[in-house]
């Protein structure tokens, strides 16, 4: 405080109001800046900078792991600490509370992972569900193909109605994406798109396995659900969208350009951890 003050009141008083002695003061402003303040700012500049390229999204965990990826090796702590006095922040995760009531489902449709949402390998099981974004020009409806094991969106579509195409065409972008044709489970609740039955012989003759909710228990595909908070949260609900087009745009980019990205380097990192700890149990 001194120090920005100077220019304005002289010195020996703010020392003699503030108790500091004055050679202490001049002493700490010829000292050399020590090693971990330089290296406090380096981190600083690069934590602004991945925070603003994140749209101002990310937090101290996520921007963690990506100063990982560059091979900093600094604590969670620490980063949220510098954020702190920079004036950063995240977009935190709402808690909500409540649920909606469930009824019984019909007997011709199993629900064959109960909310087990761990899946062993890629393109075993698929979680999909129907979102809509406001836009000047009426709503976008938004559906996605979620692959349970990498948590990536494997496929997606926009349009302008809720219909079965809406769907189909999620479901066909994540099909060309896969390399074999074993069977899959793709869950999913039960919406009239997903029970009507053009959905339900395409799924059959492209060998999907139909999974579905109980009727209004959203926490059945709570994956699919989770994402679409998450896409809302850090781009959609800080967005005012003029047209459909420009929430199109703005949505690819998110799945694009910030989610799918971020989740592969995610994988990579687990990879090679594991690869780590097999050479050390070795």
């Amino acid at each position: 405080m001194i120090d920005r003050c100077r220019e304005a009141f002289p010195i020996r008083m703010m020392c003699r109001c503030l108790r500091v002695s004055s050679s202490g003061y001049y002493g700490w402003r010829g000292r050399p800046v020590s090693a971990r303040a330089k290296d406090n700012q380096r981190l600083s500049e690069r934590i602004e900078a991945l925070h603003a390229a994140s749209d101002g999204v990310l937090g101290s965990g996520r921007l963690r792991d990506d100063l990982h990826d560059e091979g900093e090796t600094c604590s969670k702590n620490r980063i949220a600490r510098l954020m702190r006095v920079a004036g950063l922040r995240g977009i935190p995760q709402r808690k909500r509370r409540g649920s909606k009531r469930s009824t019984s489902r019909p007997g011709a449709v199993s629900n064959h992972l109960d909310r087990d949402f761990r899946a062993a390998a890629a393109n075993t099981q698929w979680v999909t569900d129907i979102t809509y974004v406001h836009t000047a020009e009426h709503y976008l409806y938004l559906c996605v193909v979620l692959d349970l094991h990498s948590g990536l969106i494997v496929g997606w579509s926009m349009s302008t109605c809720q219909d079965r195409q809406l769907v189909l065409q999620a479901v066909l972008m994540a099909l060309w994406q896969r390399e074999d044709r074993t069977p899959i489970i793709l869950h999913s609740d039960r919406g009239c798109q997903f029970t009507s039955g053009e959905y339900q012989r395409f799924l059959n003759g492209h060998n999907l396995v139909c999974s579905m909710s109980a009727v209004g228990s959203c926490a059945d595909n709570a994956a699919a659900e989770g994402f679409f908070g998450m896409l809302k949260r850090e781009r959609v609900n800080r967005r005012r969208y003029r047209t459909r087009a420009e929430a199109r745009a703005d949505i690819f980019d998110y799945i694009e350009r910030f989610y799918n990205p971020r989740r592969r380097r995610k994988l990579e990192r687990l990879r090679k951890k594991k690869e780590d700890l097999t050479q050390l149990s070795v």
